[in-house]
């Protein structure tokens, strides 16, 4: 069976076909720049080399013919006809609190998806393009939506709800969502295939960091906490974004620099988090560059930002009781050992111990990183949340 996942941003289309018998990619890449005039298409091919078309897409459904066309191309493509294609999978991000799990997409569905665009402005609509441009052009294919937000719907009331009037909540739905749930999913059920534990009885605390970032605590195989919130401003000092802010600070610099909401909405989504602080760059690379050459407000935001990480982990750890796994993926919790390792050594209060010198080593690679004494055992796993959308889209279309 063929599945193509397709992750639509608001001016771009990731996406990988997989061939689900044995779990290969057998086409991967993106759309970049969808209603400029410098848009292009660029896949990789077997071989590791990429090829780029550039083609002026005025929107998505534009972008997903060239995508289709990539994927049958005589000389670049891997398939004969689009008729190869079994199903399409969707990495949707805002369910609210309609979906707990992947769907089938129909009418209803969509008119569910599109209810919850408020919660999700920039995404939610992007996510529709991209399911109405496959229905132009595959009609009578299946689509399947896998929602960011679902796996943390197992969160208890008291988790979840923020201390507002109750009728806001009745009102708008402000509560607590969470975000990176299908990677959460995956890395939390992988782990246990790696340790040969089971899912159901373990204490796991999964931190997803990257640009953007965020920890959950997975009680017996479902999200109980998590540190994003409605909005993914919320948890984590991240990339652009600040993070947990006191919400003082926010009516005190609205007053004091004049913002509008938009504006304000800009300085913590696009302005804080590491750059912000820093003044280098919103890349941990970057960033550990300008801490070598002596730059002390880089060092400052590297040292905040595992800070942060490793107070949510401490705080997770007494939300479940105890903690057994602590898994690092994302884009910084797989490539970048001295991250890893700062958390870690906070963390000896709860028996964690790492091997330093494997951590030191070690990027992008399934790795126990604990050492055998430790009493918490501590796994790089890498993410795929292309494969669980494909794994999910295949099981619901059989």
């Amino acid at each position: 069976m063929k599945i193509l996942v397709l992750n639509c941003g608001s001016s771009s289309i990731k996406y990988k076909l997989f061939e689900m018998e044995d779990k290969s990619v057998l086409a991967q890449g993106g759309v970049e720049k969808i209603g400029l005039k410098d848009s292009f298409l660029k896949f990789s091919l077997p071989n590791g080399e990429k090829v780029q078309w550039n083609k002026e897409m005025e929107e998505h459904t534009v972008g997903i013919e060239l995508i289709f066309a990539a994927l049958t191309d005589a000389q670049y493509g891997c398939i004969k006809s689009l008729e190869e294609i079994d199903a399409v999978g969707h990495r949707c991000v805002h369910g609210g609190e309609k979906f707990n799990k992947s769907v089938v997409i129909t009418q209803e569905v969509i008119d569910q998806i599109t209810e919850c665009n408020d919660l999700a402005p920039l995404h939610n609509p992007a996510n529709l393009k991209g399911i109405a441009a496959v229905s132009a052009i595959l009609p009578n294919v299946p689509q399947v939506g896998v929602f960011d937000t679902a796996f943390h719907q197992t969160m208890p009331d008291f988790a979840y709800m923020y201390a507002l009037p109750y009728e806001l909540y009745e009102k708008y739905g402000i509560r607590r969502y969470g975000f990176h749930g299908t990677s959460h999913r995956y890395v939390s059920k992988r782990v246990c295939e790696i340790l040969n534990t089971d899912y159901n009885n373990s204490k796991i605390i999964t931190a997803h960091i990257g640009n953007g970032g965020s920890v959950t605590a997975v009680l017996n195989g479902k999200s109980v906490d998590t540190s994003m919130g409605m909005t993914p401003v919320e948890g984590l000092m991240m990339g652009t974004r600040c993070g947990d802010l006191d919400l003082g600070v926010a009516t005190y610099l609205m007053e004091k620099e004049n913002l509008d909401t938009t504006a304000f909405a800009n300085l913590v989504n696009k302005k804080s988090g590491v750059a912000g602080v820093s003044g280098v760059s919103s890349d941990m690379r970057d960033i550990e560059k300008a801490v070598e050459e002596g730059n002390k407000r880089a060092d400052l935001a590297r040292n905040m930002f595992c800070y942060r990480v490793r107070k949510y982990i401490g705080a997770y750890a007494a939300a479940m009781n105890g903690v057994d796994t602590i898994v690092f993926t994302g884009g910084i919790g797989e490539n970048d050992a001295f991250v890893r390792a700062a958390i870690c050594k906070g963390l000896t209060f709860l028996g964690v111990e790492i091997n330093e010198e494997l951590n030191a080593s070690v990027r992008g690679k399934e790795t126990i990183l604990s050492t055998p004494a430790s009493k918490v055992q501590v796994v790089l796993v890498p993410t795929d949340e292309e494969y669980m959308i494909a794994s999910d889209t295949m099981d619901l279309v059989k």
